[in-house]
């Protein structure tokens, strides 16, 4: 029995009708995403036509999950909206704050030791609020939603980027800041500019060495991590219904990394067999009834370029194993020769100390056993594996059933370590090494979704690899990056050349999903004799002060604060790792604010000119000296500026100091997003070649800011140590609506001013 049947069924019911008038509307055939867009109006009825790219739409999403770290920041927001109970479905997943060390057991332990009260804090704020609650190692929160919340052609968000997951299962699934979520909470419309839409043909079919994941690897080889930004990317031809359901997944997941929107599947027969795999065959027979809605209407599929913004064709017969990386999820190269010659010339560690499988991405019971069947060959065709083990299962229905049926026994007879059911060293919660900063020089592969540097381990110079965990597999066998298991032998123990076959599986258990314990804590119907508790001598937690709104007069006068040089992701602005314990305190928290970014003048990281006194030092000590002085300040940075996780930390921790605006070449959508949700000014160099005008002792003057306008550019005088002066041109995307965000302080505010 599905979890929220009812409104289930709500969106189906609705959904012939919309739909139809949306086709009339829109004035021709649909895709499966515009269906799904416009089946969820905020406003109902379809009565008009939205520009791709221009209009802001308000939405009405089916449902909201968070995960503990974004969670703390979203709910202790959420209790300032004086709501008695969320307004639409909710849930919150334990996954995130623990870290992985020594196994599960052990590991768990030490988590709800260290961590009870955000835990104790979490469940209580659930409890109050109508959420239902996910305990620590019931697993990672987009597994947990695939195999109990997400259904095809449903819309939901989550305060976490790879939400975007559930598109493996026909949904749009939107991973959004925690402003955003409050929102929707709250009974409010969620508002998102109406995407652009990529299609993605996929022809010929998966086999051999050749996985769903090599499929998006190949996709983020094309359109790089920003390019498919503001756009859903929609999957569809003979090798996408070919392929499983958590294969589809994999894919969606992995759109985050090019900047998407989200991605999607249509309906079709795989999706089917896992619902009812899920003990969801209610959602199934409910969606059979209106299958025709839930995928593209065929002079989509048959004549693509006449109805997607951008078409890209794969054929998957011709498609091999990928190694992406390292530090960026969208460099990709052919296992093999191909990689020893990279290697070579970049001076990349060919020797892999670590085969890491799990994630959010790669950790499904189809995922496991196909990687379970390279290690058992290692047993069988007696090969010592060369790198160590790491698994993380998916959630405690995947990690149970995968005992059962011997999987997990494979890799314990290889001593593979297996963690908790969590993201783990995904996200960084990685307890590697004793002191990361001055570890050395490494290579390991992984199947997860992001390897920016020090991303796993904290370690700057470990160069991680994304791939299958088939692939990832076969490589901490050979503990070579350049091992083509198509190709190459290995010599085992007994000094005999053996090749590896190739991977098999199962896309579902054969003896189906079985679980003890999932981990589930049903929120009571009345919460409101439940009595949520903060200390405030806490050093994890604190209750939230509202942002006071930036004056006018604030705007002259602002000095620079870091003109970051390259990459500049979420994780540079706002470390995870040792720095999750803080994420629900934004005093705290805000210590780390940029610490990750590279100085352009030095070239350094957490190195800076503070302007006060001509010293050098932390981005946060120099901006909290800049706030004691009342100074507001700005950031400078490149393209696709806060790229990354949907972590809302990288706008709140920059506001809580001071800083003003940010200032970029380009953003990714959730951080330019959050940025206005926390009454910041985000904004674009109009002339991308101005960032180069940008000096180390620059003050900055709002010119026109007064006039802060819908559609009108903005006028900056950057006034350089020297006397002399530049004014540049800076263009925002601001509507009506979240002006009034930035005027009141943050969206927030508006929230309680509408409320009050």
């Amino acid at each position: 029995m599905a979890f929220d049947i009812d409104m289930i069924k709500k969106v189906y019911s609705q959904m012939a009708e919309r739909v139809d008038k949306a086709r009339e509307v829109v004035g021709k055939p649909l895709t499966l995403s515009e269906k799904i867009l416009y089946n969820h109006l905020w406003d109902g009825m379809p009565s008009e036509a939205f520009q791709r790219g221009k209009d802001y739409v308000d939405f009405a999403p089916d449902r909201i999950a968070c995960q503990d770290a974004t969670a703390q920041m979203a709910l202790l927001q959420f209790m300032q909206a004086g709501k008695p109970k969320v307004a639409v479905p909710t849930t919150v997943h334990c996954d995130h704050l623990i870290q992985a060390k020594e196994g599960a057991a052990k590991d768990l332990k030490h988590a709800n030791d260290i961590s009870s009260e955000v835990f104790d804090f979490l469940e209580s704020v659930s409890n109050k609020y109508g959420i239902g609650f996910w305990k620590p190692g019931a697993g990672i929160i987009h597994q947990v939603v695939l195999e109990n919340y997400a259904f095809p052609g449903g819309m939901m968000i989550g305060t976490d980027s790879h939400t975007v997951n559930a598109g493996g299962l026909g949904m749009v699934a939107i991973g959004v800041g925690g402003a955003d979520a409050v929102d929707v909470m709250a009974g409010m419309a969620w508002e998102l500019k109406f995407p652009k839409l990529i299609g993605v043909k996929l022809t010929g079919r998966l086999s051999g060495w050749t996985a769903p994941k090599d499929v998006i690897l190949k996709v983020a080889e094309i359109l790089t991590v920003k390019g498919g930004t503001g756009a859903i990317v929609e999957y569809f031809g003979p090798g996408a219904t070919a392929m499983s359901c958590t294969g589809k997944g994999t894919i969606c997941n992995m759109g985050a990394e090019i900047g998407a929107t989200t991605s999607t599947f249509g309906y079709d027969d795989s999706m089917e067999r896992y619902l009812r795999a899920t003990d969801r065959e209610d959602v199934a027979d409910e969606a059979n009834k209106v299958r025709q809605h839930l995928t593209a209407d065929p002079e989509v599929y048959q004549n693509p370029e006449a109805y997607f913004d951008q078409v890209i064709e794969i054929n998957l017969s011709e498609l091999g194993p990928l190694l992406n990386g390292p530090f960026t999820p969208d460099l990709s190269t052919e296992v093999g020769t191909a990689m020893t010659e990279k290697a070579t010339k970049n001076d990349w560690p060919i020797k892999v100390e670590w085969g890491l499988i799990g994630s959010c991405t790669n950790s499904s019971y189809e995922d496991l056993s196909r990687a379970s069947s390279i290690a058992q060959q290692a047993l069988d065709k007696n090969l010592k594996t060369k790198a160590e083990f790491g698994i993380n299962p998916g959630s405690e229905q995947v990690r149970y059933t995968a005992e059962r049926d011997g999987i997990l026994d494979v890799f314990e007879k290889l001593d593979a370590t297996i963690f908790t059911n969590a993201c783990g060293p995904c996200i960084g919660q990685w307890a590697r090494y004793n002191d990361p900063k001055n570890a050395p020089k490494n290579s390991i592969v992984h199947s997860f979704n992001r390897n920016f540097a020090k991303r796993a381990d904290g370690n700057p110079n470990t160069h991680a690899f994304v791939a299958s965990p088939e692939l990832t597999a076969a490589i901490a066998i050979a503990g070579r990056l350049d091992f083509n298991p198509l190709k190459d032998k290995l010599i085992n123990e007994d000094g005999v050349e053996v090749m590896l076959d190739e991977p098999t599986g199962w896309e579902l258990p054969p003896k189906g999903f079985d679980v003890e314990e999932n981990g589930y804590l049903e929120p009571v119907k009345d919460g409101s004799g439940v009595e949520v508790v903060v200390n405030d001598n806490s050093e994890r937690l604190e209750l939230l002060t509202p942002f006071q709104p930036i004056q006018d007069s604030e705007l002259q006068g602002v000095k620079l604060l870091i003109k970051a040089f390259g990459k500049c992701t979420t994780d540079h602005i706002s470390m995870a790792g040792p720095w999750l314990r803080f994420r629900g305190h934004l005093d705290n928290i805000s210590n780390n604010t940029l610490i990750g970014a590279v100085n352009a003048y030095n070239k350094k990281t957490n190195f800076v000119k503070n302007q006060l006194n001509g010293e050098y030092g932390g981005v946060p000590d120099t901006q909290r000296e800049y706030k004691a002085a009342g100074i507001k300040t700005i950031v400078v940075g490149d393209h696709n500026y806060g790229e990354g996780s949907s972590r809302e930390h990288a706008a709140m921790q920059p506001r809580h100091l001071g800083v003003a605006a940010v200032l970029v070449k380009s953003f990714a959508r959730i951080h330019e997003t959050n940025l206005k949700k926390q009454g910041m000014l985000g904004l674009t160099f109009a002339n991308e070649d101005d960032y180069d005008k940008i000096q180390e002792d620059d003050t900055f003057n709002f010119l026109d800011i007064s006039d802060f306008a819908p559609n009108k550019p903005l006028t900056i005088e950057v006034v350089h140590s020297d006397g002399s002066k530049d004014t540049i041109m800076v263009n925002h995307t601001y509507n009506d609506a979240q002006i009034k965000w930035y005027r009141e302080g943050s969206a927030l505010n508006l929230i309680k001013k509408q409320n009050a």
